[in-house]
């Protein structure tokens, strides 16, 4: 059936590809967050292990959010890794770091899921979609406030 919800099948498939790009920034940050969740040792062990755990419960909450966003515009949601590391902009994790740089890492992928919400913002405002908008938005602050308590960590 065809889908008639406003937006041009152009535009859905644009959508659906930045949408595609931040999928992937996200559940690759979920994958580093909860590896630094189980693997984070040193004083800090009982804060961090804690926020961890809270940073990537919000996180894989969120993976439905976009997925499903993609396949209400009509397109398929990427799901395997091979896909998600040809997307995503993050790097993967190799050995165990030390505490402070498990943070730094995870600003720096906070920071990029904002680099990537916030490029689509454009498209999406062109387009009139506004339920796309409105969960950038919401990821966005999300982000924005979650590498700006992990930076605080660090000063």
């Amino acid at each position: 059936m065809e889908i008639e919800i406003g937006i041009s099948a152009k535009d859905r498939k644009k959508i659906a590809e930045g949408l595609a790009h931040l999928l992937a920034d996200s559940f690759t940050l979920y994958l580093m967050t909860h590896n630094f969740h189980w693997n984070v040792t040193g004083p800090m062990f009982q804060t961090l292990h804690t926020m961890f755990m809270e940073q990537y419960t919000e996180l894989w909450n969120a993976l439905d959010e976009i997925a499903e966003r993609i396949r209400a515009l009509g397109h398929t949601a990427p799901g395997s890794m091979a896909e998600y590391l040809k997307l995503t902009r993050l790097k993967e994790v190799e050995g165990v770091p030390k505490a402070e740089e498990m943070i730094r890492m995870l600003v720096v992928g906070h920071e990029t899921v904002c680099q990537t919400a916030r490029e689509l913002v454009p498209v999406v405002e062109k387009a009139h979609d506004e339920p796309t908008l409105d969960l950038l938005t919401q990821r966005l602050q999300v982000h924005e406030k979650t590498a700006w308590m992990l930076r605080s960590l660090l000063e």
